[in-house]
């Protein structure tokens, strides 16, 4: 068993008369994902080469849509968490919906926000939507990476208890009780595998994928980005604990389709479609002629 790093989820704290303002790692997990991914689309903007004719936008553009994109993670994260995880609590405590600061964000939520944000803003700037969807696929894991080791210095979303000697006591009373284990019980590092499979590995692919020329079908990118995402999803979500709201005695894994013992939890139940919608655009996209470079 591995003992929680002593890392504090506030990297400091200004005391200003009687407020209190903190920086998190979570916060900042978002702010790194969000500027590095922008810089990156803007480099990829001036390189005509590697999407076969030309580019979707202009470099520029790219300032615009990074304001669109974060008001769709956050909007979008917020009312997925509402309306997949706790609906009737938010049901019955609307004002409660705008506390984001209290924590409670979905990433199918806030995907599904970014994706009809980019829409929106292909609309208003005559953007081909498959193409910058492909753009934006390729530096999507670099905020799934931050995202989940900020997840992992927070204490949250941790797995299920194992032996295995990567295993992590995770600090709280309800972290360390298992039941049938007696003392503090270790438990997947989650968290870290969703790290590596989303951002790293899938991170790696779609870099790949540029390299070899893959930008030059449209939709091929983004396709490997969904069916890579919801693949790794559904695969951790073995390991992951379910929310609380979904386990009772009968059903302790959390499933919310099937039975106790074989079934799909919500996190697997999301990311079903991403994955098959994803396999669709691979296809789809093989089955087109590339743009030719230079044309």
């Amino acid at each position: 068993m591995i003992p929680f790093p002593d890392i504090s989820p506030e990297i400091f704290t200004l005391h200003l008369g009687g407020l209190s303002l903190s920086l998190r790692w979570y916060a900042l997990a978002y702010l790194a994902g969000l500027l590095i991914g922008w810089r990156i689309m803007v480099r990829m903007m001036r390189r005509d080469a590697i999407w076969g004719d030309r580019a979707p936008m202009r470099p520029d553009g790219v300032d615009d849509l990074l304001t669109w994109v974060i008001l769709g993670v956050i909007l979008g994260g917020r009312l997925g968490f509402v309306l997949f995880y706790e609906p009737g609590f938010y049901l019955s405590n609307p004002a409660e919906i705008v506390k984001v600061w209290q924590g409670g964000m979905s990433f199918h939520g806030g995907f599904a926000g970014v994706i009809v944000a980019a829409w929106l803003f292909c609309r208003a700037h005559d953007i081909p939507p498959l193409r910058l969807a492909d753009a934006m696929a390729v530096v999507a894991p670099i905020g799934l990476f931050f995202g989940r080791v900020a997840n992992f210095i927070n204490a949250e979303l941790w797995g299920r208890p194992t032996d295995l000697p990567w295993g992590v006591i995770f600090p709280g009373e309800a972290a360390q009780t298992c039941p049938g284990v007696m003392g503090p019980c270790a438990r997947h590092p989650s968290q870290l595998y969703e790290a590596g499979l989303e951002g790293l590995v899938l991170g790696l692919i779609l870099w790949a994928v540029v390299r070899a020329g893959g930008l030059r079908r449209p939709g091929l990118a983004f396709g490997i980005f969904l069916s890579g995402y919801g693949l790794a999803r559904i695969f951790v979500e073995l390991f992951r604990v379910a929310d609380p709201q979904f386990i009772t005695p009968d059903n302790p894994l959390g499933h919310v389709l099937g039975g106790p013992v074989f079934g799909l939890t919500m996190g697997q139940l999301l990311s079903l479609p991403m994955l098959i919608l994803g396999l669709f655009f691979i296809l789809r996209a093989r089955r087109r002629a590339p743009a030719a470079a230079g044309a």
